[in-house]
């Protein structure tokens, strides 16, 4: 049983079979519920609900500069623990997974000092995975990032 609300996204695709192989075999998601307009994927044990939309209605994206990289303003993901970090980021280099933003280290020996990376969907939606190297940091005010 979870200790923890479970986080719900619904988030726009353009294609459900693409967005059925690169969530469910490449990301390691098992499906939920599904139709022919939608699908639910267990997302590290959050909902993601995959809807179908015309490309024409899929949003475009913008980036704001975060430590130097172009980082899309629009994006989800999940924040595993440092071991995890580095299995995903093999499980995405073994399906040939192209990195928005390849792994690296944030915020480099400071306190929110994070692994982070980024990646598409085949619809154009951002995924970012990251691990922080002290979770405590996640939610810190004061910590000294520049």
């Amino acid at each position: 049983m979870v200790s923890h609300p479970r986080f719900h996204l619904a988030f726009p695709v353009v294609d459900l079979d693409q967005t059925r192989d690169f969530y469910g075999r490449i990301l390691g998601c098992p499906t939920g519920r599904e139709s022919e307009r939608w699908i639910d994927f267990d997302f590290f044990g959050h909902q993601l609900v995959a809807h179908l939309v015309a490309p024409r209605d899929h949003p475009t994206q913008v980036t704001n500069q975060v430590d130097n990289h172009g980082v899309p303003a629009s994006h989800f993901g999940v924040i595993l623990e440092w071991r995890q970090f580095d299995q995903m980021v093999e499980r995405l280099k073994n399906h040939r997974v192209k990195f928005v933003i390849e792994p690296y280290l944030r915020f480099e020996g400071r306190k929110g000092e994070q692994a982070t990376l980024f990646v598409r969907d085949p619809s154009n939606n951002y995924l970012e995975f990251k691990a922080f190297r002290n979770i405590e940091a996640l939610f810190a005010k004061d910590l000294d990032l520049y």
